[in-house]
């Protein structure tokens, strides 16, 4: 089992002016990241646009994000997929290139919906592969929760060790957390709640424009000092809730690329922010610098 516990920065996929990956700045990325001192790299993230890659594009940010981390840091793939058949694949090509576990969305277009129904797809692939497997409860994109009582079946599988949640209800995460030690916090948000509650590791999307703020911000509850990061928590709230009630994606690249970090740019049918919109994320950083 991979200890994914700690900041598991939800990595942009940075793209050029025309939508094309620049690979030279992933790599740039990831090593400005693992300097930061980021525990794990989530490549292929919902935050990287995961829906609007193909699967050669994937497999390929797998392969040279892997070999650039070379064992710095943990790596997390996505291989969500609607088809299965596809879902085993992606999976076993990041398995196979030196991923640590994978992260899989449930099938959320006009899929199962019901425990039973969910509990299938991922018996099936946990049965394809030999590395950890990361669920997802994100609720407002799927339009599937991952009830409590599946979540006690889904634990019992071999790989089935994580559940990423992102649904933003402490009272279910906390439910969760009674079920297995296994959580990690998906809402950006909840993030120093969710630690103080237990919480041992996050995949976080906003740490993308962050990385340093994030890592200290984990350092300060592990070590129980929570006022302190109470305070620092207070500098980053202010960004994460416009990301987190704006235009999820485009925002925190925008703020990224703000801070130094990648392009700022979006691939279609996504688009960028709003002049206004920018003027008011750029007034929400500001905080991060008091």
């Amino acid at each position: 089992m991979a200890n994914l516990e700690g900041i598991n920065l939800a990595m942009q996929t940075p793209f050029n002016d025309d939508g094309g990956i620049n690979f030279k700045i992933y790599e740039e990325l990831i090593d400005k990241y693992v300097n930061a001192g980021v525990h794990g790299l989530v490549l292929g993230a919902g935050t990287g646009q995961h829906p609007y890659l193909t699967e050669e594009e994937c497999n390929q940010l797998y392969e040279i994000g892997t070999k650039r981390i070379d064992g710095r840091c943990k790596v997390i793939c996505q291989s969500s997929a609607l088809n299965v058949d596809e879902v085993i694949r992606r999976s076993k090509h990041a398995e196979s290139v030196g991923a640590d576990a994978l992260m899989i969305l449930p099938p959320y277009f006009e899929g199962p919906s019901d425990d039973d129904g969910l509990f299938e797809f991922y018996k099936e692939i946990d049965s394809a592969i030999s590395i950890d497997i990361v669920g997802y409860n994100i609720p407002q994109a799927t339009g599937i929760s991952v009830s409590t009582d599946l979540l006690k079946r889904l634990v019992e599988l071999k790989n089935f060790n994580y559940i990423k949640d992102s649904a933003g209800d402490l009272s279910t995460h906390q439910e969760y957390l009674q079920v297995t030690p296994g959580v990690l916090n998906g809402c950006d948000t909840t993030t120093v709640y969710a630690l103080m509650a237990g919480t041992k590791g996050v995949i976080w999307g906003g740490a993308n424009y962050m990385p340093y703020e994030a890592v200290k911000l984990y350092d300060l509850v592990i070590n129980k000092r929570h006022s302190e990061a109470l305070e620092l928590w207070q500098r980053m709230l202010p960004s994460l809730l416009f990301i987190w009630r704006t235009k999820y994606t485009p925002s925190v690249l925008r703020a990224s690329q703000l801070r130094g970090y990648g392009t700022g740019n979006v691939r279609k049918p996504l688009s960028k922010i709003s002049a206004q919109e920018d003027k008011e994320l750029q007034r929400a950083l500001e905080a991060l610098n008091r």
